[in-house]
């Protein structure tokens, strides 16, 4: 039912006594109007994704996108949870085999650090929760700096300071060697071919002090891992669970932190099919709908302050990695189909903002393939550069051909070239 603009049009003509976007059919089955044409646009449920709008200095929430109509939503993941997880399933590793990871028998546990985007808030709290759990942090301002620190060898840097791990009776040192934003030089951020890059002027400059590899996501991690750790043997982890970093523990990738992106996914078109419905915002999410769809309440929170849904999350390492392997694989508890005939086909214009990155067109994507089919939902999906916003805005012409809206914008601050449009 993915069914693109060209089609939408011809299904306008073929049904003229239809204003906007026309019938859609599914699966060959009869047709269904699926305009909410007596509706304003500016009225009509919306979702943002991915990327929670807030200020991207100081991560305050943008509450008036947030509550851009009743039936605006953000859905994402416990950043914060998360962050703590992955710090401390790399201090976990490193207390595990410390009788091995310090490779040049320094005492000094080197590790270097990817950074996605210094303005995401994901970015910025996976950042913090890494420095937190091995003791490098910094805290500026009652926050633990998140800055990218450049090289740091000599552990002189100011943005971070030197940690201390006490094992077996032995206190090691624990410094972030280096740290750099992983941006392009087109400006695309969280961009796994820099990562490459970088891990390969760190570890000519002072590779036999790297100990471990720590990345804000997967694409980053599994690029550092491709291009140096993985031939000599440096855990790396990473964030994201993709299905090539879990598949990669088997051979020395040392983690990843799974997102429940089967969750974030059901939850990104689950509050639009309510919506939609009229129904209760809970149906088929904290209360099961009428085909027995529920989630429980050790997968996902909600916090109606921030009108935001966040999927809890999970570490991935090699004790369970083969419980991970298939990460576009529909959660069971709400893998049900919805009847028709009480939630028709709707159509949703939804955007990822880099269809390059690796999660979320590899993992994000086909899990919204697949729920989109489930919930009756129409979606047409826009892939953007991962630059600029008007690379996605420019194709949103007609706003009124859509009955719903999806939104993973380029930068969290940038809300309001969304919501300009849906309010003309």
């Amino acid at each position: 039912m993915k069914r693109k603009l060209a089609l939408l049009m011809m299904a306008a003509v073929m049904v003229g006594s239809l204003t906007a976007c026309g019938g859609g059919s599914s699966d060959g089955g009869s047709t269904t109007d699926t305009t909410t044409s007596d509706t304003a646009n500016k009225d009509k449920p919306l979702v943002w994704f991915n990327r929670q709008p807030s200020n991207s200095s100081t991560g305050e929430l943008d509450m008036t996108a947030l509550n851009f109509n009743e039936d605006t939503y953000y859905v994402g993941f416990d950043a914060n949870q998360g962050a703590e997880l992955q710090g401390t399933m790399v201090r976990d590793y490193i207390e595990a085999n410390i009788d091995s990871i310090d490779r040049n028998g320094d005492g000094v546990i080197g590790y270097v650090l990817a950074i996605g985007d210094i303005g995401h808030n994901d970015s910025i709290a996976r950042t913090r929760g890494v420095r937190s759990a091995l003791g490098t942090g910094v805290e500026v301002d009652g926050n633990v700096n998140s800055d990218p620190i450049g090289t740091n060898t000599d552990g002189s840097a100011s943005t971070v300071q030197d940690g201390t791990l006490e094992i077996n009776g032995t206190t090691y040192t624990v410094r972030e060697l280096a740290s750099q934003e992983m941006k392009n030089s087109a400006g695309a951020t969280w961009d796994a071919a820099t990562a490459g890059n970088a891990i390969g002027t760190w570890s000519s400059s002072f590779g036999d002090q790297i100990d471990i590899v720590v990345s804000n996501n997967d694409g980053m991690g599994m690029s550092m891992f491709n291009a140096w750790s993985k031939d000599e043997g440096v855990p790396t982890f990473g964030y994201d669970a993709n299905a090539d970093a879990v598949a990669a523990i088997a051979e020395g990738y040392g983690g990843t932190i799974s997102q429940h992106a089967d969750v974030q996914a059901y939850l990104t078109l689950r509050v639009l099919r309510n919506a939609l419905d009229g129904v209760d915002i809970d149906t088929g999410i904290g209360t099961a709908d009428d085909a027995g769809n529920v989630l429980s309440d050790d997968v996902y929170v909600y916090n109606a302050d921030e009108r935001s849904y966040y999927a809890l999350n999970v570490a991935v390492t090699a004790e369970n990695y083969q419980d991970f392997t298939d990460s576009t694989k529909v959660y069971e508890p709400v893998s049900k189909q919805l009847d028709e005939s009480s939630s028709p086909v709707k159509s949703v214009w939804l955007n990822i903002y880099n269809a390059s990155d690796n999660f979320l067109s590899s993992t994000y994507q086909p899990l919204l393939e697949k729920y989109d089919d489930l919930l009756n939902l129409d979606v047409e999906y826009i892939g953007g550069d991962g630059q600029t916003e008007s690379n996605i805005t420019n194709r949103l012409g007609n706003p009124s051909q859509y009955d719903a809206f999806a939104i993973n914008m380029v930068k969290t601050d940038n809300a309001a070239s969304y919501t300009s449009i849906l309010s003309q």
